[in-house]
């Protein structure tokens, strides 16, 4: 088993068959607990390849992007170290057939959900929870149709739950009760964890994302950045002093303020890591990079896409990779499914391009987070990928 180690937060492990929706009701969760501000990271300790954007993207662009790894000892171990060290309530999709190697993930969580297909399924996971003596607070029978039924509700929720749809969110009075059950569990105010990193940040002005977007648009219902936000931020932040970034928001957004600020001290919380500076790249050669990169030069961009073959990548101050030289009279397209410190060193190392722009699989375009030809490429402008 796992070597534990105490975190005051807990790690909700979500679990169950394959197919059986683990990834829509992870994704649905993590929307609700955004939405009533309580914050939290959605770990995906399966490497199948189904993040966020694999369920708001087109299903064609999704099925084409889509890349399935395989579990590892050393992606376990690494998950295994995540869920130790969190410094935020975790969500832990666990995958749906996990090998007994496998199963340190399962000792270093601190409750779990179940989402079961029938009762052969639902015995294997509760003789599993049992074995890791990791409490269960829901078990959750799911349909593919009908209606939700909640017909427990303590001391463990128990009830059907329905429509479980790849692109859709799920709703109900059972996803609700579920909902109320895991607040519950993350009862740290967004204000109280703000307050602990807020402490541990290497610069005095340290900017939430969270408040910021309040600030600006007080009338918004939800919490979305829009790329046109780009422009109204860059307006309301200095550009001559070092600033840490906070909170949950898109890739391009932080690219977008890092290159701003540059070359001031930049740096991000992760919610793997804690506080982290973008990475700066060193040359490969000779040595083998734990990234793969594949370019493709048109007449108006130079299109980079970094992969992960090893599914994981250790965060560190430097990384091996040989990059293309920054192009003096094309724009660059930054590309993969990429941690966002990754994506704000890369927008640095090319910030002195025409242009930058961050892909977004979901929408088919990319955003672009820096320009020099402002009056052809606005920031926040989205192109369409050919």
């Amino acid at each position: 088993m796992a070597n534990r180690v105490t975190s005051r937060f807990p790690a909700i492990l979500i679990g169950g068959p394959p197919h059986a929706g683990k990834s829509v009701l992870a994704r649905s969760l993590k929307e609700a607990l955004t939405k009533a501000g309580i914050q939290h990271y959605l770990l995906r300790a399966a490497p199948d390849g189904e993040g966020d954007w694999f369920h708001e993207a087109p299903p064609a662009v999704a099925e084409t992007e889509r890349r399935k790894g395989k579990f590892t000892p050393t992606w376990v171990k690494q998950m295994c170290r995540d869920i130790a060290y969190r410094p935020l309530p975790f969500l832990v999709d666990v995958g749906g057939k996990p090998e007994s190697w496998q199963e340190d993930i399962f000792d270093l969580c601190s409750h779990a959900v179940l989402l079961v297909k029938d009762a052969e399924s639902e015995t294997y996971w509760q003789a599993m929870m049992e074995k890791y003596h990791v409490p269960i607070i829901a078990i959750l029978k799911s349909r593919l149709v009908g209606q939700s039924e909640l017909e427990v509700e303590y001391p463990i929720l128990q009830g059907v739950i329905t429509n479980l749809e790849r692109g859709q969110l799920v709703e109900g009075s059972v996803f609700e009760a579920l909902v109320t059950r895991i607040k519950a569990l993350c009862n740290y105010s967004y204000d109280e964890l703000l307050n602990i990193h807020q402490q541990q940040a290497p610069t005095d002005l340290v900017v939430d994302l969270v408040r910021l977007y309040r600030q600006l648009y007080p009338s918004r219902s939800g919490y979305r950045w829009h790329p046109d936000d780009i422009p109204p931020v860059l307006d309301y932040l200095p550009q001559d002093t070092p600033l840490a970034l906070y909170g949950r928001g898109p890739a391009w957004l932080y690219a977008a303020i890092a290159g701003y600020i540059s070359p001031n001290p930049f740096y991000q919380f992760d919610a793997r890591r804690g506080w982290v500076e973008p990475v700066i790249f060193v040359d490969a050669r000779p040595i083998k990079s734990s990234l793969a990169l594949t370019t493709e030069q048109t007449e108006h961009y130079l299109h980079l896409k970094v992969d992960l073959p090893a599914d994981y990548l250790e965060y560190e101050p430097e990384l091996s990779l040989s990059l293309p030289p920054v192009p003096s009279t094309h724009g660059v397209i930054l590309d993969g499914k990429l941690p966002t410190w990754l994506y704000t060193g890369l927008a640095l190392f090319y910030r002195r391009a025409c242009w930058v722009a961050i892909y977004y699989p979901h929408q088919h375009r990319a955003i672009i987070v820096a320009s020099q030809q402002t009056d052809q490429h606005p920031l926040g402008e989205s192109i369409e990928i050919a």
